[in-house]
């Protein structure tokens, strides 16, 4: 169990967030609010709530943005059906991540933003909610919200726990601080053996290694409608994905399609950078390869003189990856450490990725131990991958089928996992 008296670190971070709290409401409420999130629920962010709590037992799941929300959604709806008594409470700090996990929320659950982080906000929001357990998600681990909830008898879990080499170094730095939080958990779930390990190197004896839930997160989802009014745009053209792009590589991209395009003058990108608000950049790299492109949040539409679609809309990367056969997995050609590749997978969509990808470096190594991925090294590479798979529609329904075994695989373990958890915390 943590320390009774907190590090020093621990200390002067609460009494800097108890004092700095207005500051920061009113910076991430003008951010919310930019983004189009309604004055009625940015009260949430200090504490005030807009929903009732549900009777009986409430389990709650704290997640920093959309990624970490999704990844839990299929675990609430296994523990919704396993405990038809419980409730279930999630929270996320940012707008995209209440705007699409709100559309996909399981029976009895609720969103709300998460609390800011000092003592009189968590008190507030911990005396309406009253939850039976809480569920911290990957690295999400705020001080003040972790001893509070703590204090309040509430039994806490991490899952899919992560933490990248130089944040272990970081960790270790202050060996006391990181047991003194990590020991509120009574189980820590790792997606990785890395992370297992470093954990373990802090004297964390409960870290476990296990499966990575956005392995069992399914397909993202997307408006049906809107994928057949696409296919009719594109009406039978090769077609590929660039996912989540980073600076520095939607050139990567933009070169491999050129040099691909010129064998196929037909085949369309389909370009989704990670943060839409690079577009404007991004729309004169397009420019700059000699594409004719076009912009989707600013209503333009694919015609037969589109070679490159700019994606640059939040909440629709269900929808590119059911249209594209074939998906580049970005973030991997840079220090990013690549990104989720079990999403491609899920909907049937072929994965390449690059060499750069710690973040998934055990699902990648699972995935191309089954011939389920394809490693490239740069853009002559991917551009040589992309001419191989599109021109050959055989060779590309064979990746693809061994890509969507892949996915069907993970789902099978979701079930231990679940009651692993709910014995954890002692739910009934």
């Amino acid at each position: 169990m943590p320390h009774t008296a907190a590090p020093l670190p621990v200390r002067l971070y609460g009494v800097a967030a108890n004092l700095l709290e207005r500051l920061a409401y009113r910076r991430v409420s003008e951010n919310l609010s930019r983004q189009g999130i309604p004055a009625n629920r940015l009260p949430e962010r200090q504490g005030h709530a807009t929903s009732p709590r549900p009777h009986g037992e409430l389990l709650w799941f704290h997640a920093a943005s959309v990624g970490e929300s999704l990844s839990v959604l299929r675990l609430i709806e296994h523990l919704g059906q396993s405990h038809p008594d419980l409730s279930f409470l999630i929270t996320s700090g940012t707008a995209t991540s209440a705007q699409i996990v709100g559309k996909r929320l399981p029976p009895r659950t609720t969103h709300q933003f998460a609390p800011l982080d000092s003592r009189r906000v968590v008190t507030r929001f911990l005396d309406h909610w009253r939850p039976s357990a809480a569920v911290f998600v990957e690295s999400e681990l705020w001080p003040q919200m972790l001893r509070l909830t703590h204090a309040a008898s509430v039994p806490l879990a991490l899952v899919n726990a992560r933490i990248s080499d130089r944040s272990a170094r970081n960790w270790k730095r202050f060996p006391r601080t990181a047991r003194h939080l990590m020991d509120h958990f009574r189980l820590i779930h790792c997606q990785d053996d890395r992370t297992a390990h470093h954990l373990r190197d802090l004297g964390l004896a409960q870290a476990e290694p296990g499966l990575n839930l956005k392995s069992v997160a399914g397909p993202l989802p997307f408006d049906r409608d809107e994928l057949h009014r696409m296919q009719s745009l594109i009406a039978g053209r090769p077609v590929w994905l660039a996912a989540s792009t980073h600076p520095g590589e939607d050139e990567v991209v933009l070169n491999a399609h050129r040099a691909m395009t010129g064998g196929d003058a037909d085949a369309l990108l389909i370009l989704v950078p990670r943060h839409p608000e690079r577009a404007h950049d991004i729309e004169r790299l397009i420019a700059e390869h000699r594409f004719e492109g076009a912009r989707r949040s600013t209503g333009m539409t694919i015609t037969g003189q589109t070679r490159v679609y700019l994606a640059d809309t939040l909440g629709e990367m269900g929808l590119w990856y059911a249209l594209s056969p074939l998906t580049c997995v970005c973030g991997s050609f840079s220090d990013v450490g690549g990104h989720n590749p079990f999403e491609p997978a899920h909907a049937g969509s072929a994965v390449l990725h690059g060499p750069r990808y710690a973040n998934f470096a055990e699902a990648y190594a699972q995935m191309q131990a089954e011939n389920a991925c394809i490693e490239v090294a740069d853009a002559d590479d991917l551009s040589a991958k992309l001419t191989t798979y599109l021109d050959d529609p055989a060779a590309l329904d064979a990746l693809r089928d061994r890509t969507r075994a892949f996915a069907a695989s993970q789902a099978g373990v979701l079930e231990d996992f679940a009651a692993t958890l709910s014995n954890a915390l002692g739910l009934r």
